[in-house]
């Protein structure tokens, strides 16, 4: 097997020590019905690990209700906001800092000039609201 890019082709990890190479990512919605077509079988226990590089606050605010996503900054500098039950909360992010998302916690991001993060996400029934 050659390498592989993980912006291009993301990664899922399932029951069992499974890790199985994604479909090219097309970036539209229906990338991740198939995603979820393909893998919600694996309840919480499958993790969609994922990159993105962000030129622009996120558009809209979204929601993992079956399990944690882990937030790792690798370049440039990320504010992640959360609302949580005592309130919104900003977390800052650099290159090697990461923030949880609890389950159920709305969470959206602004950035500053260019940021590249790494996603592990517990993607079973993910919400999206406007920002």
């Amino acid at each position: 097997m050659s390498a592989l890019e993980l912006e291009r082709n993301p990664i899922h990890l399932g029951p069992g020590g499974r890790a199985v190479v994604q479909p090219e990512f097309t970036g539209g919605m229906d990338w991740y019905m198939a995603y979820g077509e393909r893998h919600d079988d694996d309840g919480v226990e499958g993790r969609l690990v994922s990159i993105f590089t962000f030129s622009a606050p996120w558009e809209s605010w979204e929601m993992h209700p079956a399990g944690d996503e882990i937030v790792l900054c690798i370049a440039g500098r990320m504010v992640l906001h959360q609302e949580l039950p005592e309130g919104t909360r900003a977390v800052a992010l650099v290159p090697g800092q990461y923030a949880v998302n609890p389950p159920g916690v709305w969470h959206t991001a602004d950035v500053e000039g260019t940021a590249t993060a790494v996603f592990i996400t517990t993607g079973l029934g993910t919400e999206h609201r406007p920002r």
